[in-house]
């Protein structure tokens, strides 16, 4: 009897054994074709697209964005949803792709373009033109690009004050001097630069009416005085987020007023970008 047993185990060991073995090569050889249909399920989202089925690559790339964010993702997104008539969902999609690559001109023109067929003319407030520049400037790069920028800057800065204190020739000296300078200058910008994309990142304050048809009212209340109205495919800003179902929204001409939170989408990405710029929290 205890030899049967002690056989019996053997066996029964030997078979978890054998069983846990074929789950190890399984998944070995079933790992190169998951890769594998990664590649061919974007390959499949572009294909989508160029053969005009809108609504699979609208699907694939949603799915796409779940993994990670990426701004020729939600570029080409906002495409497929143009391509299908959904200007609002376009608009949603180009804003969020504009965020993480503001200075990409083609999303920016694509934004224009469906923004052109919205119902609702909204002539922006007037601002100096130092301050549209300003704004150009900094939204030229990403913020990630601006923290490149800032190291790079940094280091160059550190090479030319060693030329400065070290070297003899006074041309030199002085080009250190005043390279130093001027790089520690475009250090200081690029770091402001940076700061003031990630803070567009972090505070979002953008949203986008997804309701056809919303009456933005003086109060808090449905029963409120209607001061203007808005339609689909307008750009907002949140002015205040603290009541339960309702935001206080300003327009770009400076109007206010109070609307229903569930008639507007923020502007919002994922929380995986996060990571895209934790080098810019670390060098500044």
């Amino acid at each position: 009897m205890i030899k049967y047993a002690i056989q019996h185990t053997t066996a029964a060991k030997r078979f978890v054994g054998t069983i846990a073995l074929g789950c190890c090569l399984t998944l070995m050889l079933l790992m190169p074709l998951t890769l594998q249909a990664q590649k061919v399920t974007k390959a499949d989202a572009d294909s989508a697209y160029t053969h005009e089925r809108y609504q699979q690559a609208i699907h694939i790339y949603e799915e796409l964005l779940k993994q990670g964010e990426d701004a020729d993702l939600y570029y080409n997104l906002g495409n497929a949803w143009y391509r299908t008539d959904n200007i609002t969902r376009a608009i949603l999609n180009y804003e969020r792709a504009l965020l993480l690559s503001p200075g990409d001109e083609d999303i920016r023109f694509n934004l224009q373009m469906a923004q052109s067929k919205t119902i609702d003319r909204i002539t922006p407030e007037t601002e100096m033109f130092f301050v549209t520049w300003y704004h150009s400037l900094v939204n030229l790069m990403s913020v990630d690009a601006w923290a490149w920028v800032a190291l790079v800057s940094l280091a160059l800065a550190i090479i030319l004050a060693l030329v400065y204190l070290f070297v003899d020739r006074v041309w030199m000296r002085k080009t250190g001097f005043f390279g130093a300078l001027a790089l520690l200058m475009i250090f200081l910008l690029a770091n402001l630069f940076a700061w003031q994309q990630r803070d567009k990142l972090l505070h979002r304050d953008g949203a986008i009416v997804v309701a056809p048809t919303v009456s933005v009212k003086s109060t808090l209340a449905k029963n409120g005085t209607d001061l203007f109205t808005i339609h689909e495919g307008t750009r907002v800003t949140i002015t205040d987020n603290t009541m339960k179902g309702w935001r206080e929204i300003r327009l770009a001409d400076g109007k206010r007023g109070w609307i229903a939170a569930e008639t507007i989408e923020i502007i919002r990405l994922q929380p995986t970008w996060k990571q895209s710029f934790s080098l810019t929290s670390n060098c500044c």
